[in-house]
């Protein structure tokens, strides 16, 4: 038998789906599920952070409950949904101090209050210290953001900027905290509002959020559109922090800007013939490739074109 670290998560994901029943509606394989209601599309997914993986030094425990309810938030922006509500459940230490789950639930809630959502449960009980959130959005009649459909000649885009969380920890790993903010690592900002635009606008053929970094969610998109992308490193927005950290630390910058997650900014592709639909919004993004007749990513950089790799945090 195979280990769960050896398999790795997505093949763990491509081995669950195989030996359970196909869902109606939308089901595992996007950032998120969708199911079909008399009233409108609903959308739910999950995902869960632990002091382990997700609690890097500095942090406060209010900031660790953001992040929980953060990156699922970000799943349903990454669908162009609208939330509405959590769940939330805590494995908390028996040892830990209660002011500090007061503290992390309150952090959940104040995200969720930041886009209008609110928590509606949960479960606690005794654990090794992790929040495992569930998520339910609305797509209030716009089409879900799908990965799966990229077509050759559509454009590769990015919200917003890339590297800022990896910036803040190789700050803090460094103690160069004096040169970069971690406050990108710490309160990641789900683009709901960029996802809500992008869905209604009907120029994007898909979409992905940035959890695990740009090479991940380009690899994603290119495996389940069945195409590839060329996307060029002189074109990525810089996030802040990622140069000063590159040179004060040795830390090149396409680790940080392809590699690393935690931005959870959104990659999406749209067709070229209605980017009108795109640009007559207030939207912060950046156009960084095409989409190619290629079986993966490639990364154009110091004149060479390489495969991207997998994605390492």
């Amino acid at each position: 038998m195979v280990s769960l670290k050896e398999m790795g998560e997505r093949e763990l994901i491509k081995g669950i789906r195989s030996i359970i029943r196909q869902s109606p509606g939308l089901g595992p394989g996007d950032d998120s599920a969708v199911i079909s209601c008399r009233g409108g599309d609903i959308v739910a997914c999950t995902d869960s952070v632990t002091f382990e993986r997700h609690f890097p030094k500095g942090m406060t425990h209010e900031e660790f409950g953001w992040t929980a309810a953060a990156v699922n938030i970000s799943d349903l922006a990454a669908m162009g949904a609208s939330p509405m509500g959590l769940l939330a459940a805590l494995m908390m230490p028996s040892d830990l101090d209660s002011s500090a789950l007061y503290d992390i639930v309150a952090g959940i809630d104040r995200c969720a209050e930041s886009y209008g959502a609110f928590i509606y449960g949960g479960d606690t009980k005794f654990g090794c210290g992790a929040v495992s959130c569930t998520a339910i959005g609305s797509m209030q009649g716009r089409p879900p953001m799908l990965r799966s459909g990229a077509r050759p000649g559509d454009i590769v885009a990015v919200t917003g900027s890339l590297g800022s969380a990896a910036a803040g920890f190789f700050a803090i790993d460094n103690g160069l905290e004096d040169l970069v903010s971690p406050s990108a690592l710490m309160m990641p900002v789900p683009r709901v509002e960029e996802g809500i635009i992008l869905s209604a606008s009907g120029a994007v053929t898909s979409c992905i959020d940035l959890s695990d970094g740009l090479a991940e969610g380009a690899r994603s998109i290119c495996a389940a559109s069945h195409t590839g992308m060329d996307i060029h490193m002189a074109f990525l927005p810089e996030g802040d922090g990622v140069g000063d950290i590159s040179s004060a630390a040795g830390i090149a910058m396409e680790e940080m800007m392809l590699y690393w997650g935690g931005d959870y900014e959104l990659l999406f592709t749209f067709d070229k013939n209605k980017k009108e639909a795109l640009y007559e919004h207030d939207l912060d993004f950046s156009v960084i490739g095409i989409v190619t007749n290629d079986e993966a990513p490639y990364i154009n950089y110091e004149n060479r074109r390489m495969v991207m790799g997998n994605g390492r945090h």
